[in-house]
């Protein structure tokens, strides 16, 4: 399989993350920068931690009968930029200068299409467990050097960019833990 998202000389890859190669991004916008990070929540299967599920989605090898929730959102074509595992483990599946497909239909300050000036971290977790403090560590870490890269101005969960259509990073994870603001 050929991926497309292996741009430039380090290609907005993070040196320290492991690099795991999602096909699901392309090109962003011309002259469009990176102004926003979206905070995600995710654990495949549901309320499940430390497994394939979330690589195998955001590589598009999720086997559907292997759980049978996978049936449900099989073909479904998605990837973040970032995942921060419980562990604080970090991984990166799309460079930072691509536009990964983590926001779907969304709207900040105004504007609509996230995905064309966001950078999207998925921290493995769900809306009814706390986050584990590893995490907190490795996302301020990742959103240090992100700042250091790019003129970010905010930081938003995916709930404040798709009310009514999602809930991530959901209501235990503490913002007051994280540098900057929702």
């Amino acid at each position: 399989m050929t991926l497309e998202c292996d741009a430039g000389i380090d290609g907005g890859w993070l040196p320290g993350a492991q690099r795991v190669p999602s096909p699901n991004c392309d090109e962003r916008p011309p002259d469009e920068s990176v102004r926003l990070v979206v905070i995600h929540a995710i654990s495949l299967p549901p309320g499940e931690f430390g497994g394939p599920g979330i690589v195998d989605l955001f590589t598009n090898r999720l086997d559907p009968d292997a759980h049978p929730y996978y049936r449900e959102i099989q073909g479904l074509r998605v990837s973040s930029h970032f995942l921060v595992r419980r562990d604080g483990s970090l991984l990166q599946f799309v460079p930072c200068s691509r536009r990964a497909w983590h926001a779907g239909v969304s709207t900040w300050m105004g504007r609509s299409s996230c995905n064309d000036f966001s950078i999207g971290i998925e921290l493995e977790g769900c809306d009814q467990l706390a986050f584990e403090d590893a995490q907190y560590l490795a996302l301020n870490r990742l959103l240090d050097e992100l700042r250091r890269r790019y003129p970010i101005e905010a930081l938003a969960g995916h709930s404040d960019i798709a009310p009514g259509r999602k809930t991530d990073p959901g209501p235990y994870f503490d913002w007051h833990r994280v540098g900057g603001e929702a």
